[in-house]
């Protein structure tokens, strides 16, 4: 046991039921909700919903001094934490989970377009918008299966990048003269890039993969009413591989925690 210290796993899904095991293969005692009042720490679900997690309730009942973590918290969770008195830490703005995050964020894509599509990957193009930690797990990924990679980014920087993985850079800004070449596209960016002028200058009947988080980066009813399909793929590693994705939470916890006692 780590020093005596316990965790309250709070939530029941196969990602949180990960991640209580690797912080138990850790060293801590790990429980339930039901024991929050006795833990040291509280590892609350990602992301943070207040509907579904009666918060106010579980960080009244925690003992003074516990530290609470959560992913991706609201404004809301953040009144609540400081109103209980609760020291609350967002676990999902740690770029390091960012990053393991893209991994089966990238597989479960993968998996989407072997899916989806009538053809390889192998011998076709495919149009990726965004060439953060998603965009290039999944770009030299798709690249080592034999596809033929369009990188399409804001910034000079990510297209270098792109290109040094041996992947086609493009500018965002030429995405209108690009999009006829294309009927597989991967969107990244959380914001509307997939237009409808844009959506109308793709092959008919394209594929359309989004995994910006919500509302995405495509007009979804335009996309639809073109006869494009289109599929807003949120939450994959929770959905594809939920064990790794709680392994992914639980060691960026224990990063928090290390250096908090470091800093001490």
């Amino acid at each position: 046991m780590k020093a005596g210290k316990r965790f309250a796993v709070v939530g029941s899904d196969a990602r949180q039921a990960a991640a209580g095991r690797a912080l138990e293969r850790a060293g801590y005692a790990v429980s339930g909700a039901e024991q929050v009042a006795l833990a040291d720490y509280i590892l609350l679900p990602l992301p943070l919903d207040e509907s579904r997690t009666p918060l106010a309730e579980l960080l009244r009942a925690a003992k003074p001094g516990a530290l609470a973590l959560g992913g991706r918290l609201s404004v809301q969770a953040k009144v609540i934490a400081r109103e209980a008195g609760v020291e609350l830490i967002d676990y999902f703005a740690r770029p390091e989970l960012t990053v393991y995050n893209a991994i089966p964020t990238a597989e479960g894509c993968i998996g989407i377009l072997l899916r989806e599509r009538t053809r390889t990957l192998w011998g076709e193009n495919l149009l990726l918008l965004g060439f953060g930690p998603v965009g290039q797990a999944l770009g030299v990924r798709l690249a080592a299966l034999g596809m033929n990679v369009t990188v399409c980014a804001r910034r000079a920087e990510q297209r270098a990048v792109a290109e040094s993985f041996g992947l086609r850079g493009a500018a965002l800004s030429r995405l209108d003269a690009l999009a006829p070449a294309f009927d597989t596209v991967v969107n990244t960016v959380p914001a509307r890039v997939l237009t409808a002028t844009v959506l109308a200058a793709l092959r008919p009947g394209s594929l359309i993969i989004d995994l910006a988080s919500k509302p995405g980066g495509t007009d979804f009813d335009a996309a639809r009413r073109l006869g494009h399909k289109v599929i807003h793929a949120l939450s994959l590693p929770a959905v594809c591989a939920p064990e790794t994705a709680g392994e992914a939470v639980a060691h960026t916890v224990l990063t928090i925690l290390r250096e908090r006692e470091e800093r001490a």
